[in-house]
């Protein structure tokens, strides 16, 4: 599967180009060309380096949507509206948000657009055929980065087309020790979302890092 990463060169994008690259063609994309292919060139280096073969180039954001048949959004929530707004070419194609919108003062908390969560603003920013999803909200870029450590998260998809959120599964459960669940139609995202936050605030008052989720 060639799987697109738009924001590519942030801590959550190289993360994740990390462990896909490892069983997919990753297409890492960037506002800036250079900066793709450099992460990507990190990527390709450090897992090498530990005798693991990969795939992943470095493009712009477009050719990242271009080359793609599932597109990956990570970019900070802020970033959203500015970064769909420059990009085409998304009509059909499964699209994934991992993005949460948090906000913090002494906390952090879900602090979700009028739509109700980020991937339902992607999906009213994005052409009515593309077909959303949220996927990988509740993961950490050090869990992402840490290659050496399984990556035993459960991940919660979310999509109002289950042939599309069954694509999506398909791909998280393709990388090692992931498990995706079937969490049924975009409306349910804000719950997803909303679980970040709450990770983010059990890692700072227990002083953990990197806490995640797991069902069973």
């Amino acid at each position: 599967m060639k799987v697109g990463i738009v924001g590519g060169t942030g801590d959550i994008g190289e993360g994740m180009a990390l462990r896909i690259s490892q069983v997919h063609e990753v297409i890492l994309g960037s506002r800036e060309v250079e900066r793709a292919c450099a992460s990507s060139d990190a990527c390709v280096k450090t897992l090498e380096e530990k005798g693991i073969s990969c795939t992943c180039s470095g493009v712009s954001n477009q050719d990242a949507v271009d080359g793609a048949e599932v597109v990956i959004l990570a970019i900070p929530f802020q970033h959203v509206a500015a970064t769909l707004s420059s990009l085409t070419g998304f009509e059909g194609k499964v699209v994934v948000s991992p993005v949460n919108p948090i906000g913090r003062k002494e906390h952090f908390f879900f602090a979700p657009p009028p739509e109700g969560s980020a991937a339902q603003l992607i999906g009213r920013l994005l052409p009515p055929k593309t077909r959303v999803c949220t996927a990988f909200n509740n993961i950490a870029a050090g869990s992402w980065k840490a290659i050496d450590t399984p990556l035993t998260h459960s991940v919660a998809v979310c999509g109002d087309e289950p042939a599309a959120r069954g694509i999506v599964i398909g791909l998280v459960n393709s990388i090692p020790h992931l498990a995706g669940f079937d969490a049924g139609p975009l409306a349910v995202s804000p719950m997803v979302e909303a679980i970040t936050p709450l990770l983010l605030n059990i890692a700072k008052y227990q002083k953990m890092r990197d806490v995640g989720i797991r069902f069973s």
